[in-house]
């Protein structure tokens, strides 16, 4: 299988907060949820990989190649959309195109004029006259014009309502529809994540925790409820951010270790959020 993007045990350490020995890989065609708190290290793993800020130490491979050394080959080949809109407010969508257009050899105007007839995006209206959610499709137009291979998205639909939300996922859906595209979509919104997403990469604290198939994490947990009679001490240790309250308790656990507890307790599916809620109450 090929990885269209590939970090290598990445260190980055700002004293207060440190990016620690991360590795993860992306293969080509797929759509990969980064997932984790706010503050996680997220963002700043993204900038890493766009080389906006240096590593510390390790590797980083996009289509193979050095991120620093091939800094712009890489970025012909990318499109990168953040949770806030990067061009100039009084730009109207025709500017966008004259400015951008510059920085691209594969810049393909005919594509542009496609996704924003289609995003239904006027080229005479200015930058701060579009909704939050026109703005993200404006990224995603430029980004499609010149044949971008690799989406970076940063908390894309951070603060889009759920309409908006939906029509965002299904454009990433139809991206990757040739199996020679790719997406990291960062977010912690994870029920966007749970719906698109075929990996997950999961940081919590500038540490990867789990990074594989979005299928396998989710079977790997389960919720675990019980009275107080239904758990052992030794039991406690094996749930992840347990609860006890006065009826009895309830937590986060893998589900292979769940078979010994009491025929009592309830076992349910865990989703990403429930997951990353009680992984986080561990750790704090």
């Amino acid at each position: 299988m090929n990885n269209v993007l590939e970090i290598n045990n990445i260190t980055k350490d700002y004293k207060k907060f440190k990016i620690d020995n991360i590795s993860f890989n992306l293969p080509k065609g797929y759509i990969m949820g980064f997932i984790g708190a706010n503050g996680a290290g997220k963002t700043t793993t993204i900038k890493l990989i766009l080389n906006m800020i240096k590593r510390d130490s390790g590797e980083i491979k996009v289509f193979g190649l050095d991120n620093i050394r091939e800094e712009e080959r890489i970025k012909e080949q990318i499109g990168v959309v953040f949770d806030e809109c990067y061009y100039l407010e009084d730009w109207t969508l025709n500017d966008v195109e004259k400015a951008v257009s510059m920085f691209y050899k594969n810049w393909n105007s005919s594509i542009y004029e496609k996704y924003l007839k289609e995003f239904n995006l006027a080229r005479d209206k200015k930058v701060k006259d579009l909704s939050r959610g026109m703005r993200m499709k404006l990224m995603i137009a430029v980004a499609f014009s010149h044949e971008a291979k690799l989406l970076i998205l940063d908390e894309p639909t951070s603060g889009l309502d759920p309409v908006a939300r939906d029509e965002f996922l299904d454009i990433l859906r139809d991206y990757i529809e040739d199996e020679e595209k790719s997406v990291i979509f960062s977010s912690h919104i994870t029920s966007d994540i749970e719906k698109i997403a075929d990996y997950i990469t999961y940081i919590n604290n500038g540490k990867i925790i789990f990074t594989g198939e979005k299928d396998e994490f989710l079977e790997k947990y389960c919720i675990i409820k019980g009275g107080k009679e239904d758990i052992t001490e030794s039991q406690k240790k094996e749930i992840i951010g347990l609860r006890i309250h006065s009826t009895g308790f309830e937590g986060l656990i893998e589900l292979k270790k769940a078979v010994g507890f009491s025929s009592k307790v309830i076992i349910e599916k865990a989703s990403l959020d429930e997951i990353m809620i009680y992984m986080n109450k561990e750790a704090m």
